[in-house]
């Protein structure tokens, strides 16, 4: 531990000052070339790490900024966590991952670290606040940037989709494709992103003149087992869909695997469309037709946000919106005749 190299090690070797390099490391501005180059090279050569506990006492900062979502293990996170940590290192912060499973508790205790100081800021995809009376007050002026999801009414900045215009153009190819009997699996509804899917498979379904039959609404989680439980029960109807569309990926998996025990040929007698594009998605197979959402430029996005507002600037009136393209591949094919 005695041998990590320090600032004044860095200016001995360069024969410049140690504030010239502190200015240098920290991105000051005041350092001109070669000097910066010089210095910021030797410091990589070096293996140079900044005292994060020094830094931290001196400027009351953590430096660190709190990913918070509802299910860790949801593969579609990672590229997300990737755009936010690469925008997160570039300015010296690091990243903490936060992980609720819908627990009211436990969210609470993530924006109490916030709160506490153990984080700087906050990138929040669960889509809702602890349910408790008060809540909303008490971290209305916290640097939280809301990604993804929506929280309507709350004064957060949000990066985010339009999941109603990506949904029906989904819905809009299962019809191009002779489809009639079409169903949704939602998501957990009455959540933001869930409703704004669930829409614009009405409005296709509308568009098109097309009933919603009885049964053809389900309700999920976004979780795996849902799928396949939910796909199960529009099996059960006296007139089973062929063609669902589900509001994620995972979700779509567990449809799929269900079709396969039900023994129904996917796309000849049933096709699925997803939403996420997880990288499982090509992969899978048949590969799946599903909404894709430019995930890394999503954390990107969220996390330049945040820095802005640890800056000190202004919070955006509008969200920030990026686009989806939908990824047509082996689950959707021309309605059985």
């Amino acid at each position: 531990m005695n041998d990590r190299p320090k600032i004044k090690d860095i200016a001995e070797r360069l024969g410049v000052s140690a504030a010239t390099v502190s200015r240098a490391l920290s991105d000051s501005g005041l350092v001109a070339e070669p000097t910066l180059s010089r210095i910021r090279d030797l410091a990589r050569e070096m293996n140079y790490r900044p005292n994060v506990s020094a830094r931290n006492l001196r400027t009351q900062k953590a430096m660190a900024v709190l990913m918070v979502v509802r299910d860790v293990g949801n593969p579609f996170y990672l590229e997300i966590l990737k755009g936010v940590e690469a925008t997160a290192r570039a300015a010296g912060y690091s990243v903490l991952m936060g992980n609720t499973e819908n627990d009211s508790d436990r969210e609470i205790e993530y924006f109490d670290m916030l709160r506490d100081g153990h984080a700087d800021g906050m990138i929040l995809m669960t889509g809702k606040l602890p349910e408790r009376e008060g809540f909303l007050a008490s971290v209305a002026d916290a640097p939280i940037v809301v990604a993804l999801e929506e929280i309507r009414n709350a004064g957060f900045p949000h990066v985010m989709v339009d999941n109603e215009g990506a949904a029906r153009d989904a819905v809009e190819h299962l019809i191009g494709l002779g489809h009639k009997r079409i169903a949704h699996i939602a998501g957990p509804v009455p959540e933001i992103m869930s409703v704004s899917r669930r829409d614009g498979y009405r409005a296709a379904m509308a568009a098109a003149g097309l009933e919603i039959a009885d049964g053809y609404e389900q309700i999920g989680d976004y979780l795996l087992h849902t799928g396949t439980r939910l796909c199960h029960a529009l099996f059960e109807l006296p007139q089973p869909p062929t063609a669902i569309f589900v509001a994620n990926d995972e979700m779509a998996f567990g449809v799929i695997h269900e079709l396969r025990r039900l023994g129904v040929d996917v796309p000849g007698e049933v096709s699925v469309v997803g939403f996420d594009d997880l990288f499982l998605s090509e992969a899978f197979y048949p590969p799946l037709t599903t909404v894709s959402q430019p995930r890394t430029d999503i954390g990107r996005a969220a996390m330049t946000m945040l820095l802005d507002m640890l800056a000190g600037g202004l919070t955006p009136r509008k969200p920030a919106m990026l686009p989806t393209t939908l990824k047509i591949r082996g689950t959707t094919a021309p309605a059985p005749k």
